[in-house]
Formats: C-alpha cells, structure tokens, sequence
C-alpha cells in the first residue's frame, strides 16, 4: 500500500512492515555542493527519528540516505545547470573537490547533532551503472522519448501520476520558475539522462546508450534505494517540498520498472521558518551549525528546539527559542549531573506512556513532555529516574549521559585528580585565592567543578 498522508501510526494493527521485525528506511539526502542549512537538517532530524523509533521498538534497521553528488540541476527538475558543476565554478574549484568538502562538511555536522548515520549512504557518481540501467528498463518498457537535450520520462502513460500530492497531470504546470522546455509532451515530464551539451566538457559526465552525459535527479534515489532495499520497501522521508514532483517521479520510475509504489509509506515533515517568515539567501537567515556554535548555541539544543514541535508543522525558528531549548536541555543535564546515582530498572509505566506518545504519529512534544514529568517526579528515587531518562534518551539522543561519563574519565586523570586534591586543601585552609585559580586551571582542561554534598563534582565546560 501507499501512505498518502504525512502520519505514522505506530500502533501494530495499523504498521505493517514487509519483514516481521525487520524496517527498511530510505531518507533523500543532502545534495553537496554548500553547507547545509538547519532546515535542510530538520529533515535529516526527522529521518533519525523515524530511524530512533524503530530501534526503539526493536526493530532491526536498514537505513539509506543518498549523498546527491552529480545530476541536480538548479530549478530542481529538468532544466538549469547542475549545482555541483555551478558550485565548482564559482569557487573555483573541481566538481568532485566540492562534493568531498561537502560531503564532509555534513558528516561532521549529522555528528554533532547526535543523528546516527544511515547503515548506507551511497553518491550518486558511485551508481551511474545502476541508473542507467534503470533508463534502460524504462526505455525497454515503453515510458520514455528523447529531446535534443535528454531522455524523457513520459508522464501522461501513467494513469495515477500525481497520487503522492493528490495532483491531476493537468494540473501540474511548468514555467512559474524557468522558461518552458517545448520539447517536452508533457509539462510534468522529467529527464532521466541529460546529454553533455555540443562543444561543451563536463567535469561529470558518462557514456551511455543514449550519448555522452549525466543522470537526471530523480532516477538516482529509485535506482539506489532499490539497489539496497529492494522494491518495495516500507518508508520513505524527506521534507515536505520533495513530496510534488521529486518523489512523485520517484514514484513514476518506480512503477514503470517493477510496478510499485517504491515505498509502503511515505513521510513528510514540514518547514522552518525564520522569525515566522521564510528562510532565504536574500534575507541573509540562512543559518548552518557552525552559526550556531558560533552564537554558542549546542547543536544538541537545535536537536531538543526540533523535537518540541510536530514533524507535521512548520516550527518557528528565533534565536531566542533556540537559547531557551539550550537553557531546558542544560537544565535537564545538571538534573542528572546533581544528582547522579547509580542506574538501575527504568520505570515501565513512565516508557510506556513515552512509548505511547511515540506511537501517535511520532508526537515528540507529547514525549517531552513525558521526560520532563519523569525529571520533576520527586517521588521517583534517582536511581530509578536515571535508568528511566537514559532509556528514553535511546529515542531523543540528547546524549545524556555523555556528561558523566566524560567526567568519569576525567577525574580518573592522574594530572585532573591532582589538581582536584590540591583544591580540597586549599579550601580546607579557606585559601580561597588558590581553589579559584585552580578551578581556572581545570577549566582550561575544559572542565567545570562545583562542590557538592558529595564532594568535588566534574563536568565538561558547555
């Protein structure tokens, strides 16, 4: 079956995966040729947490995320230039230099925000084979025709193009955005192998059957989630703006080939907006990671500000929301940091009224919610709660005990402990003047130290 609206209930006589036990995941990825925005990373957010929720469940996983390194061109369809050859001529460099520093670049980013990478995460330009293999099957099946620019895909021989969006062909319209290509039967009709232009050397570009060029962007995401998935699988993420014409070609492929929907469910989240409007390079909103690390915001509080709202509504971003998520989630830390105790059994009523909310369409707030009940409980002893949080923190990947154990091994230091001894003493002695310049000196071992009932307690500098 196919999952027309953007909801996921996880209750067992609605989700039927075709493994039992078993979930496979394709989320669409970053497309590497600049650094990608915290709206684009609210959808690869989303796609943790689709992934989280299974693991969560026991399932095992099969996740694919793509990395886009060649074949997406600037009007996000069929026409315009490629964004990696676009991007290697403005900052002069080889197309392949952008896609590995990108590429890179949001690697290193997925790590600080706690986002557990996908069990695969092919390049386009590593699966030229397979997509133009697929072209092929197309081609052989009766779905394509050839311009003087690409090979086709013709729309109109599918009778439910459009279902994904709940969209009639007749009323998909074409040039809003980019001059009308006349070639095409179809306004809908999408390229599936772009032909390298005459007199023209791209730095990407492959023989094929059809001539010398490069695939179109959508056939990449049919041809490798099939290629690791099979066809077809259970889900398939990505934001909301794909949703019109990149997965309702996907789709299209899909069909034309092995006479399927691709994916059992398909699943939507919504936008960011910026100071409730749109984020735009125009508007100079347009914020990465390394922006907020440079506001001194922790990437993990983005992950907490995306995790109060529902994937299915747009979440306005504001510099004061995100200090706010920072302050709750360094609240909830110096909770468990305060008042730490050895772990022992997690309350089940309390995971299962987290599981609960999980499970109504992935409600995070409601989740949150449920944490916060758990961190306030007073009647809970701490080693229960402990036990409790750090069970639901395997969903909310606030890496919550990464604190104790970073203090742990710190104060098992020879050069930390010492220091620690020589602080006690002096604030024995009341030599105030030393126990503050020997708490800078921890500090500049990148730890904080507050006295406490317990004694000496570390953690690292926020």
């Amino acid at each position: 079956m196919i999952q027309f609206t953007n909801s996921l209930s996880r209750k067992k006589e609605d989700f039927k995966p075709l493994k039992d036990l078993e979930v496979g995941i394709y989320s669409c990825g970053p497309t590497v040729y600049h650094t990608a925005s915290i709206g684009n990373f609210r959808a690869f957010l989303f796609a943790d947490f689709v992934h989280r929720l299974f693991e969560f469940d026991g399932y095992k996983i099969k996740h694919v995320m793509n990395i886009t390194d060649v074949g997406h061109l600037t009007d996000d369809g069929s026409d315009g230039d490629d964004k990696m050859e676009k991007a290697a001529a403005k900052e002069g460099k080889t197309a392949w230099d952008i896609a590995e520093f990108y590429t890179n670049q949001f690697l290193t980013d997925m790590d600080r925000l706690n986002i557990k990478r996908p069990d695969v995460m092919p390049k386009a330009t590593d699966h030229i084979e397979q997509q133009i293999k697929m072209v092929g099957e197309l081609e052989g099946n009766g779905y394509t025709y050839k311009t003087s620019d690409g090979i086709y895909f013709d729309t109109s021989k599918l009778d439910d193009y459009g279902k994904l969006s709940n969209q009639k062909l007749e009323d998909k319209e074409e040039g809003a955005r980019v001059q009308v290509n006349k070639e095409k039967k179809n306004s809908s009709d999408f390229a599936l192998w772009k032909f390298s232009k005459e007199g023209e050397k791209r730095q990407m570009e492959w023989e094929s059957p059809w001539g010398v060029g490069f695939p179109g962007w959508h056939i990449e995401c049919s041809a490798m989630s099939i290629e690791y998935l099979g066809s077809p699988f259970d889900i398939h993420t990505g934001g909301m703006d794909l949703g019109p014409v990149h997965h309702e070609n996907e789709i299209a492929q899909t069909q034309g080939v092995y006479k399927n929907n691709q994916s059992n469910y398909w699943l939507h989240n919504e936008f960011i907006l910026i100071d409730g409007g749109k984020m735009s390079k125009s508007l100079n909103n347009v914020y990465s990671i390394d922006d907020l690390i440079e506001r001194g915001i922790d990437p993990l509080a983005f992950r907490y500000f995306t995790l109060g709202a529902h994937y299915r509504s747009p979440i306005n971003f504001t510099w004061e929301a995100v200090d706010a998520a920072q302050n709750a989630l360094n609240n909830l830390r110096d909770a468990i940091w305060m008042h730490f105790a050895a772990p022992t059994e997690s309350d089940n009523i309390a995971i299962q009224r987290f599981r609960d909310k999980l499970h109504d369409d992935l409600d995070t707030p409601g989740a949150l919610a449920v944490l916060w009940d758990v961190a306030k409980d007073k009647e809970m002893n701490w080693s229960t709660k402990l036990a409790t949080l750090f069970e639901m923190d395997g969903f909310l990947g606030f890496n919550l005990d990464g604190e104790l154990r970073a203090a742990q091994e710190a104060g098992a230091r020879e050069d930390v402990q010492a220091i620690l001894d020589k602080r006690k003493d002096a604030r024995a002695q009341k030599d105030f003047d030393a126990s503050d310049s020997l708490r800078d000196e921890l500090k500049a071992l990148g730890l904080v130290v507050e006295d406490h009932p317990k004694g000496q307690l570390l953690r690292p500098v926020r």
